[in-house]
């Protein structure tokens, strides 16, 4: 284990912005605050990365890294070290280099969407517009692929390279089907496991190679992994249908108007007849504000919703099923947590 102890008390206010949905749990919330210290060195190290930069742009690379994130995957990294074995410096670089390459793709995410607020604070593309933030957001990658280059298997910084690669390649496939009336679920299912399924996979999966595991559990937690950002990504998809402005940071049908399908509306796609899809697709690509609304209604009507946590819900159970190779411990019931408490959440939408 590294020089952080596991004995500590959490910080509720940061556990609360790595899994809010997770915060009202008493029981995760002490276990997850027994990688507290951890997440401390985790959240210098990355703030420490603005110095391995120009000076001249110091101040831009320090707006980004301040982004106040989630760091859920840094955890997913932590968990996944302590139930496999240990924590060790190198799961902390790990940790540090997966989350440089998420906020990267948000500042991309940011310039495409034309978004100007981003967890109640201007965007770089608000302040500094597109072409300042496609760089800024290209350095961030770069430095982070730079970073995976120090392991001393080279093995880890070929899998962290195709992860980003992954990533990209997987937000390309959305926006290229934005308004695509032939996009299936299993397209759909296959672009959100690119998109956001790779960083949670390699945030697990490697945390089990640092630890020289077994094939069977580095297979099992890349699973765990992988299983878990899909049911992520859906269910964030399903707040545009229920959310609201304050929790999702967005206005809800914002995924609707700029032609982004997601679950609940491909499954009333699917199941409606040829007239009544010709009327939908027509909504779809030419609609007012007034008829998506009422689309967006008639997706929660007709069961749309229902389905989608019904698939998350099964995406969390794959994920908890993954994980019994894993020795018993209190980090793996911590694992096993985090998609149960995720179930009951979503659960209520539907």
């Amino acid at each position: 284990m590294s020089d952080g102890g596991v004995t500590i008390q959490p910080g509720e206010e940061s556990l609360k912005r790595i899994f809010p949905t997770l915060s009202q749990k008493l029981d995760l919330r002490r276990q997850l605050g027994t990688i507290q210290t951890d997440l401390d060195k985790i959240e210098e190290r990355i703030r420490f990365q603005v110095q391995e930069f120009d000076p001249g742009i110091w101040g831009y690379v320090s707006y980004a890294l301040d982004s106040n994130g989630k760091r859920i995957r840094p955890a997913l990294v932590l968990l996944a070290a302590h139930a496999s074995s240990q924590v060790t410096p190198a799961h902390l670089d790990l940790a540090v280099v997966v989350e440089l390459i998420h906020l990267a793709t948000l500042i991309h995410d940011d310039i495409m969407d034309g978004a100007s607020k981003r967890r109640g604070k201007p965007t770089a593309f608000a302040k500094w517009g597109a072409e300042l933030s496609v760089l800024l957001g290209d350095c961030l990658f770069c430095h982070a692929l730079k970073l995976s280059s120090n392991f001393s298997d080279p093995a880890l910084g070929r899998k962290i390279a195709e992860a980003a690669n992954e990533v990209c390649s997987g937000e390309i496939l959305q926006t290229q089907r934005r308004f695509d009336l032939t996009l299936s679920i299993p397209d759909y299912i296959k672009i959100i496991s690119m998109k956001t399924g790779a960083l949670f996979r390699v945030s697990t999966e490697l945390a089990a190679m640092l630890n020289g595991c077994r094939p069977d559990e580095v297979t099992a937690l890349r699973n765990y992994g992988d299983y878990l950002g899909i049911a992520y990504q859906i269910y964030d998809d399903c707040l545009d249908l229920v959310g609201t402005e304050g929790a999702t940071g967005k206005t809800v049908g914002t995924d609707l108007a700029k032609g982004k399908l997601t679950l609940p509306l491909l499954h009333i796609l699917g199941q409606a007849s040829d007239a009544e899809r010709a009327r939908l697709h027509t909504i779809i690509l030419h609609g007012t504000e007034e008829s998506r609304t009422e689309l967006l209604a008639q997706v929660i009507e007709r069961g749309g919703l229902k389905n989608a946590v019904r698939r998350i819900q099964s995406y969390l159970d794959q994920a908890i099923a993954s994980l019994q190779v894993l020795p018993k411990s209190s980090f793996r019931d911590t694992l096993e947590g985090i998609p149960r408490a995720v179930a009951e959440h979503v659960s209520a939408l539907g």
